[in-house]
């Protein structure tokens, strides 16, 4: 009978193992660019709604007001605000 350790040394399951190591890797890849695509257009959407705070708040917009037009936390505005003070 065929033990587990013998099955180990033929050559099929040596290229099964290794093509199944090389999907793992190329998987593991496309997922993490992915990831990364989806993080750098969020950091963009973010960083164009920060950018958009001051102008809001020359037309007169509040601090509330402009956190619930941009989706954002009140203490993100607050923040950014005070940031800008400086």
């Amino acid at each position: 009978m065929l033990e587990l350790q013998d099955l180990k040394q033929t050559r099929f399951y040596q290229e099964a193992f290794e093509q199944g190591i090389e999907q793992g890797i190329e998987q593991g890849i496309e997922q993490g660019i992915e990831q990364g695509i989806e993080q750098g257009i969020e950091q963009g959407i973010n960083l164009q709604k920060l950018k958009t705070i001051p102008l809001l708040q020359d037309l007169g917009l509040t601090p509330q007001q402009i956190s619930e037009r941009l989706d954002l936390t009140l203490e993100t505005v607050l923040n950014y605000l005070a940031q800008q003070e400086q």
